[in-house]
């Protein structure tokens, strides 16, 4: 059954049909060849419970809040506040789109959206102080794909409402390792460019009143953050709560740039209305795969795989990094998360691992999905920006950032407290 899975996911997947949709018609195949029980007739109720429920309705508020931000024109004045600060290093611009990026993923909760805002930006700058196209564009992608690890996420979201895990753990075990990896970004581009000047255009360099000045308009952004973390780890908010508030605190930066007009609110809620319903029923679908596999009993059959590897849990879970790998270069992120979610977890839990640990490593995993072809999302609409060049110089230029993430995996293999340092102090 398990290889049977395996080929109808990819044979689905392949031939361009909506996730959710593949997900569902697994469910019914599964239903029809391995169980001896009319599973269909669960679907209503399995739908309904997987749909009602409190903590998806952070969803829609945390995009909306994305939504506010890309499309109000805070970015252009946070990137112009970064290149003060940044273009001074080995590398100049390129950090600003990084450290753009790490502050945008702080608040939008997505990837895809965070890469789509910095490209915007930045693109026309490339060109205009000669940089290299490759490492432009692949730090754009590999910032963008921090909006997934650092809090607030949706990917955490949906995978700590699949699992049943604390959310607000879970964004508190994103943190650190986000950071981490934005710092790392940023001190390999600098290496990069330090032992080949060329790709990195030329370094610039602002006074400290201009800097010191350019900070005001951070300042929004931080206070967003630090209300929308802050409130759930202070207990004083559900992490839902917490994203109705910022969506109120991303209208009022909005409109205190001047970007908030009907026009700008029609298409932030028409792009959350769009976001959100591919979200719920990827959730949905999901939710009845992992009713019937369950049923059907791949878990037990999995688990019997995987013991008779004989394999130590170490070599278990090297068994599982590997198996995210590979899916990653074929199956979207979000995708990739709510398939594998139900079969995984639950091996790797039964092998005594932390499921809040493990869901920051899964997050690590399939952000390289974002980034290596031929199905990274992020390659993509970076490559969509550009508007001239190649898509192969987008793939080039993120190379030394998936070895980051390969290290950032290795490392939270090494010293699981990297993500459960904060949860457990906290």
């Amino acid at each position: 059954m398990i290889w049977s899975v395996a080929v109808a996911l990819l044979g689905l997947l392949s031939l361009s049909i909506p996730v959710g949709i593949v997900l569902f018609l697994l469910g019914f195949g599964i239903d029809q060849f391995f169980s001896a029980f009319p599973l269909m007739r669960g679907l209503g109720q399995v739908v309904w419970s997987a749909s009602n429920h409190a903590t998806l309705i952070a969803i829609p508020f945390f995009v909306l809040l994305g939504e506010i931000l890309v499309r109000g024109g805070v970015a252009e004045k946070t990137y112009a506040s970064l290149d003060k600060w940044f273009s001074w290093l080995p590398g100049g611009l390129i950090h600003a789109n990084i450290g753009t990026a790490t502050m945008f993923s702080a608040t939008s909760g997505s990837s895809v959206a965070t890469a789509a805002t910095v490209a915007t930006v930045a693109m026309p700058q490339a060109e205009r102080l000669g940089y290299d196209p490759r490492l432009f564009s692949g730090a754009i992608a590999a910032g963008g794909t921090l909006g997934i690890l650092i809090p607030p996420s949706i990917n955490l979201i949906v995978y700590g409402f699949l699992t049943q895990t604390s959310i607000p753990r879970l964004f508190l075990a994103g943190l650190l390792p986000g950071l981490m990896m934005a710092l790392a970004f940023i001190v390999i581009t600098a290496i990069l460019c330090k032992i080949k000047p060329s790709l990195g255009g030329e370094s610039r360099s602002f006074g400290w009143g201009e800097r010191f000045a350019s900070l005001l308009q951070l300042i929004p952004i931080i206070i967003l953050f630090t209300v929308v973390i802050g409130t759930i780890y202070a207990g004083w908010a559900t992490p839902t709560e917490s994203a109705a508030v910022g969506v109120a605190i991303a209208l009022a930066i909005a409109a205190a740039h001047g970007g908030v007009s009907m026009r700008m609110m029609r298409d932030s809620l028409l792009g959350t209305i769009g976001i959100t319903a591919m979200i719920m029923l990827v959730i949905t679908g999901a939710y009845f795969l992992n009713f019937t596999l369950a049923s059907a009993g791949l878990g037990r059959e999995l688990q019997a795989m995987l013991t008779g590897l004989d394999l130590p849990p170490v070599g278990t879970l090297l068994v599982v990094i590997l198996l995210y790998i590979v899916l990653g270069f074929f199956i979207e992120t979000l995708s990739l998360m709510v398939a594998t979610i139900p079969i995984v977890v639950p091996v790797v839990i039964g092998l005594g691992y932390d499921p809040v640990w493990f869901g920051i490593l899964m997050i690590v995993l399939v952000e390289m999905a974002l980034i290596t072809p031929p199905v990274g999302l992020n390659l993509y609409v970076v490559q969509g920006a550009r508007k001239s060049g190649t898509l192969s110089e987008v793939m080039v230029g993120t190379i030394p950032y998936v070895l980051v993430m390969l290290a950032m995996v290795a490392l939270l293999v090494l010293v699981p407290d990297v993500a459960l340092f904060l949860p457990n102090s906290l």
